[in-house]
């Protein structure tokens, strides 16, 4: 039997409606301006090859269905983006998965934030360095409980949008997805083997903007769970 220095991190894990199983988290990978309006947004010009970057699996906080919990507002940064997206957990592993193979890979869909250092992401880009400081610190990644595949019908054509303290910030349909889900699947399995227990968030509509302590937040997706989180 192994034996360690110290114990061992727990594990990461969701909630997953209707079961008493959890999902646990092997990685996280966001995909990078995959809604037209948000790509010109920050900068692109529409449907461009995609690119991803990831978020430590301990970046994951989960937000139970129906409540309202608090999260914190990161250090280093004043310019604090919310972006609300589409979460894909997959079930089954592979690499070089073709698009058409992948939906057989999807254990469910789920609603998550990728917040982000907006003021420090723009700096590191500027000298062009890496910049996992605006995307991979600590709470990053908030979640929602994952919808199972088989009670998720319909959600590419759902509706995706955010609230903050009850104004609408961000509007707009999955279908809207420059790269849909099974693409992002296909394109993401041919640079990682993908793994039971991914994440994939899978790019934020357009109207990003900042949030302060205080705030409430509300963002779903039509047909999954809302997310619901107080900035601290």
């Amino acid at each position: 039997m192994s034996s360690y220095v110290f114990s061992p991190a727990p594990v990461v894990s969701v909630p997953v409606l209707g079961r008493s199983e959890r999902f646990p988290v092997h990685r996280v990978y966001c995909v990078g301006r995959n809604y037209e309006e948000h790509a010109r947004e920050m900068g692109g010009s529409g449907r461009e090859p995609p690119f991803f970057f990831m978020k430590p699996a301990d970046a994951v906080v989960v937000f139970d269905a129906g409540a309202t919990g608090p999260w914190p507002y990161p250090d280093r940064t004043a310019n604090l983006h919310h972006e609300i997206e589409l979460v894909v957990a997959i079930g089954k592993g592979g690499r070089n998965i073709p698009t058409t193979d992948a939906p057989q890979h999807v254990y469910g869909y789920a609603v998550g934030l990728d917040m982000t250092r907006r003021d420090l992401q723009n700096e590191m880009k500027k000298q062009g360095r890496p910049w996992c400081i605006a995307k991979g610190f600590d709470a990053s990644a908030p979640i929602g409980p994952i919808t199972p595949v088989e009670q998720a019908a319909g959600v590419e054509q759902a509706a995706i949008w955010l609230r903050v303290n009850g104004a609408e910030r961000q509007r707009s349909n999955v279908a809207q997805l420059i790269w849909s889900v099974a693409e992002t699947i296909a394109h993401l399995s041919t640079a990682w083997a993908l793994q039971p227990g991914d994440l994939i968030y899978t790019g934020t509509p357009a109207g990003v903007g900042a949030v302060q302590r205080g705030d409430t937040l509300e963002g779903g997706v039509d047909g999954l769970s809302a997310l619901r989180l107080c900035v601290r």
